[in-house]
């Protein structure tokens, strides 16, 4: 059975889990860690991801991030080939690191933010890496010691949680700690670290009780929330779906996108595929890159190839021509 295609958006919660091969060790020591993090802050910075909890356990690890300009795909390879390099030229080895593909779930803000945060950061406690919630707060692998102030890490976004706190950074800080603390006594929740219906509705306990009342949900194993949420992504999704199928049973391709930017900007193909940063031709190639990647489903890569410029790049004129796109009610095919 084909691998189901992984679902992101601008903007989109995801929990990101990646196992070793094996259950393999991925970090042999602090040099392999600080490498991770150090290629991690790099990309978020470049590609404007926010993280708001993060965990390194030797075996895996757990990411919570926020969709930014470039898609949590592209995050996840630059970081995952990056690191693998390196930690197989240092330790002399060849071969996979991670087992198949990482795991990422959407999910629904409002309902799991906080608890996500806690439950990532709670992992290594549970992993026995640290005994104590004072060894906790001061763990170096951990998004939690930033959170209070311990730790720096500037790619790590520590306001909005705080927010949730207090209103004063002292307060607020004692308040989520406590609400971290509260988070031991709770019995480890399956719910978050993966989707679909029985997670997202707590158990088959709670999914019996629905069905015995006749309340109908709907769950999906990539996204992590309530029926409505569920609902209201995958509906996105499939006229996403249908917008490019359309497209291509009307024989609309990059080449035509190419014809229709020029028809509206006046600028060929070749004037915009030199790299110029002339305003001009940067709103032109972003309307053409959104329509490409978004409306046509050209990769990052295709279309950095295409046009002759970084893959990064590609990204970030898919979100300002999409936004380009509909300041000026443009639309790819009439």
């Amino acid at each position: 059975m084909p691998r189901r295609a992984r679902i992101d958006a601008a903007g989109a919660l995801q929990h990101i889990i990646c196992r070793g091969i094996q259950r393999c060790r991925i970090y042999r020591d602090d040099s392999d860690r600080q490498d991770f993090l150090s290629r991690l802050g790099q990309i978020l910075r470049e590609t404007r991801t926010t993280c708001y909890a993060w965990a390194l356990i030797p075996n895996h690890f757990h990411l919570l991030l926020r969709t930014g300009d470039v898609p949590i795909s592209t995050v996840m390879k630059r970081l995952l080939t990056g690191y693998v390099v390196r930690f197989n030229r240092r330790h002399r080895r060849c071969g996979h690191l991670f087992q198949n593909r990482y795991k990422s779930i959407l999910c629904q803000e409002d309902a799991y933010l906080l608890e996500l945060v806690r439950y990532i950061h709670l992992n290594p406690l549970r992993a026995k890496l640290v005994v104590s919630m004072g060894e906790l707060d001061r763990f170096e692998f951990c998004g939690h010691g930033i959170i209070l102030g311990k730790q720096q890490k500037d790619w790590q976004d520590v306001d909005k949680l705080l927010g949730m706190f207090g209103k004063r950074v002292g307060e607020a800080r004692r308040n989520y700690r406590t609400y971290v603390e509260q988070g031991i006594e709770v019995d480890r929740r399956a719910d978050l670290v993966g989707g679909g219906l029985i997670r997202s509705c707590g158990g088959w306990r709670a999914v019996k009780a629905m069905r015995r009342l006749r309340i109908h949900a709907k769950g999906d194993e990539r996204i992590l929330g309530e029926s409505e949420f569920v609902l209201q992504v995958l509906k996105e999704q499939n006229e996403q779906l249908e917008k490019r199928t359309r497209m291509q049973a009307r024989g609309v391709d990059h080449q035509k996108a190419a014809a229709r930017v020029e028809e509206i900007f006046g600028l060929t193909l070749s004037e915009l595929s030199q790299g110029s940063r002339l305003r001009s031709v940067v709103r032109a190639r972003s309307v053409l890159c959104y329509w490409a990647v978004k409306e046509l489903g050209m990769s990052g890569a295709q279309a950095a190839r295409w046009l002759g410029i970084g893959q990064p790049a590609v990204q970030r004129s898919v979100v300002r021509g999409g936004k380009i796109a509909r300041e000026l009610n443009l639309v790819l095919f009439p």
